[in-house]
């Protein structure tokens, strides 16, 4: 693995790609930064307030949320659409750096 330009413990990213960590029970999904279509930031605040209480899985079949103990103290989620209808929903501590390294490294 090259080395890490970010790293919290649940999400990584490195030249190749994103690590998500724990996001199946057996172990991490990473994302190639070409397979990466779009990036959603989604407010953990309003009516979206609840889903900051989804520690892992999926609540609507639609966003599959790595297992995070932390976020119900975070504000906000990055919605990955990686062209399936599954979209892998993260929360890292600093969202706006992994989302500005997700737009740096894919392709336009």
């Amino acid at each position: 693995m090259a080395t890490p330009t970010y790293d919290d413990g649940t999400i990584r990213c490195d030249d190749q790609g994103i690590a998500i960590l724990r996001y199946y029970p057996w172990g991490a999904k990473t994302i190639r930064y070409a397979s990466i279509r779009g990036v959603e930031t989604l407010p953990l605040t309003g009516a979206n307030k609840v889903r900051r209480w989804r520690i892992w899985g999926s609540g609507d079949f639609v966003h599959w949320w790595n297992f995070d103990p932390s976020r119900p103290k975070k504000g906000v989620a990055l919605v990955l659409d990686v062209g399936h209808r599954v979209r892998p929903t993260i929360t890292p501590d600093d969202a706006a750096a992994v989302a500005r390294i997700i737009a740096e490294k894919s392709p336009e």
